[in-house]
């Protein structure tokens, strides 16, 4: 077997480990940690595409390998957080956001018969659904104040499996030129993602603590998933 071929399938494996500590972390109720790993997990997930079209290794074993990857790392984790994270705060109910895991699964497989989905996106990307999750769950409990605000994000996972299917467009990153007319969703994600971190950054600084930082994640999710709502209603009305 050629060795070059096995460099993607690393990178996918190394992805799909990462997804499997981030649960286990999350079970120990370690969340920083599981967020690390989950970006960890994303890093691995980027290059093992990259590499395959650098090296111009395309097979069908590793378009599945990639999926059950995605799965664990994208899906499994980031719920298995949500849901150790909501238990002492209303027990078994925190069930319920497990079916994020469920429909993820259900995204990739679509994602991978979709031949709409090559520079875009339809419906919520399951990378940024999960970081959306794992960065919230690093929310100290102190934060949740009012008996209602856990069961606020049970709605919301419910919400984000819609998403995760929904015939919505999603912009991707990539960039094919530099135009500011091509690429415009781009741009104005990006500046104001950047004002986002800078923002949560100062506040952790202001207030020290890191947890403001780290929900950069989620508010730059929660930006995106906007700006593309955005996009998507201006487009129905024309």
């Amino acid at each position: 077997m050629n060795a070059k071929r096995l460099i993607p399938d690393f990178f996918t494996c190394s992805n799909l480990l990462s997804g499997a500590l981030a649960t286990l972390m999350a079970t120990q109720g370690a969340y920083l940690w599981a967020f690390g790993l989950i970006l960890l997990g994303a890093f691995f997930d980027f290059f093992d595409g990259m590499t395959a079209r650098a090296l111009g290794i395309s097979n069908k074993m590793g378009v599945e390998l990639d999926s059950l990857a995605d799965d664990i790392t994208f899906g499994l984790a980031p719920s298995m957080m949500l849901c150790c994270y909501l238990r002492p705060l209303i027990g078994w109910w925190s069930l319920i956001v497990l079916l994020m895991a469920a429909f993820s699964a259900l995204r990739l497989a679509k994602f991978n018969l979709d031949e709409r989905q090559t520079s875009s996106f339809i419906g919520l990307a399951t990378p940024a659904n999960a970081i959306f999750w794992a960065s919230l769950c690093c929310m100290p409990y102190q934060m949740m104040t009012a008996c209602w605000m856990p069961w606020v994000l049970v709605v919301i996972s419910l919400l984000s499996c819609y998403l995760l299917l929904a015939e919505i467009p999603f912009f991707s990153l990539k960039f094919h030129n530099l135009s500011w007319k091509d690429n415009a969703d781009k741009y104005m994600f990006l500046i104001g993602a950047l004002v986002l971190i800078i923002l949560c950054v100062l506040e952790s600084v202001r207030y020290g603590h890191w947890e403001f930082a780290v929900f950069a994640g989620s508010a730059v999710i929660l930006w995106y998933v906007l700006l593309n709502l955005l996009f998507a209603c201006g487009t129905t009305r024309e």
